[in-house]
């Protein structure tokens, strides 16, 4: 790991990403290739046998989010990485790790959708999937980085979580946000926390069972006892639910002033959001700025706590207006800014619609 130390004048958001998930302790990753994640492949195929590693290319995301599952269980920290369509065919193993409670981190690189879509083009539009892909009820943790060294950063974070609840937890990233090269530093080992993976003893007087179907705490099948099975289910959603003002984090900037028009992003739109707000108070507007790291679950108390004194908010993302309707929620007044077609919202666009309101 010597190697991976240090500062670096640029860096490519898949490598930090693919440090920052080795530098905590990732030693399986299983990944099939596909836009625009292929590079996290390509590095993970690079640097993990160095740290004494195994990469593997599998022959599709079935495969993968399953060997990733079996790797964990085995004693290995494991992770997958991939992008829309990718993502779709992993939701049934994401939900498997979820019941059967194995940690493991799953990265989706967000592209234009449907289906295929765009390729090569971002977007934020996997946010609702991201949360309920799989079928069932269920509660996730789902980040979101904006920047290269948060790529690092919050890649150990994710995984720590996954370890601290036992659970797979999404890192969801976008195109552009892979794709960038920024300066970042890279922490000596122990400057930067990371947790153990533990596995339960599968053997012997105290042993644990490992089952796809609702079960208790030993791993024994309840799933045709009707209150055992609540139970059950209601354990794994409690333990999220339980913890979310533990789990969440959000960032908040200009709040001072206690302005009463905050712009709310997250991931890569929260870039162009930072920036209009800049322009706007130059200019003398008291306007906050609000970003979302963790998407999932819903930091509820802490957006309500940020933002007790505005009345409205303006939410840029690229999609068709997932995230504003969380914000609904909290009874805000929510200005929209849905942009779809591959393009980041610009600072000048977000300006525009904000400057309306506060005129």
């Amino acid at each position: 790991m010597g190697s991976l130390m240090g500062k670096y004048s640029l860096i490519m958001g898949s490598e930090a990403l693919v440090r920052g998930a080795i530098y905590a302790g990732i030693r399986f990753y299983a990944g099939y290739p596909i836009t625009p994640a292929t590079e996290i492949a390509e590095y993970m195929s690079q640097l993990l046998p160095k740290a004494g590693g195994i990469f593997v290319q599998t022959e599709d995301e079935l495969a993968a989010i399953n060997m990733a599952i079996g790797a964990s269980v085995a004693g290995w920290k494991a992770m997958v990485a991939t992008s829309g369509p990718g993502f779709s065919l992993m939701q049934e193993g994401i939900g498997h790790a979820i019941n059967a409670e194995v940690p493991l981190l799953v990265v989706d690189v967000q592209r234009g959708g449907p289906s295929t879509g765009q390729p090569t083009m971002p977007s934020q539009q996997d946010v609702f999937q991201a949360r309920y892909g799989s079928h069932g009820s269920y509660e996730i943790i789902v980040l979101s980085p904006s920047n290269v060294q948060e790529l690092f950063y919050l890649t150990i974070d994710a995984i720590n979580l996954s370890e601290q609840y036992r659970t797979p937890v999404i890192l969801l990233t976008e195109e552009v946000t892979v794709h960038l090269w920024e300066k970042i530093y890279i922490p000596d080992p122990g400057e930067y926390p990371v947790l153990p993976h533990v596995t339960p003893p599968t053997h012997g007087d105290e042993g644990f069972l490992l089952e796809g179907q609702l079960h208790d705490e030993r791993g024994y099948n309840v799933a045709n006892d009707p209150e055992l099975s609540a139970k059950a289910l209601w354990r794994l959603i409690r333990k999220i639910r339980d913890n979310v003002d533990r789990i969440s984090r959000i960032e908040v900037k200009y709040f001072e002033d206690e302005p009463e028009v905050f712009v709310a992003s997250y991931g890569c739109s929260a870039r162009s959001a930072l920036a209009a707000v800049k322009m706007l108070r130059r200019e003398g507007y008291r306007v906050g700025f609000l970003r979302l790291i963790t998407l999932w679950p819903f930091p509820e108390n802490a957006i309500k706590n940020a933002l007790r004194n505005a009345s409205t908010v303006v939410v840029p993302e690229m999609n068709a207006g997932y995230m504003a309707r969380e914000f609904r929620l909290l009874g805000l007044n929510v200005v929209p800014i849905p942009k779809l077609g591959g393009e980041m919202p610009t600072p000048e666009e977000i300006y525009s619609v904000v400057r309306g309101v506060v005129s």
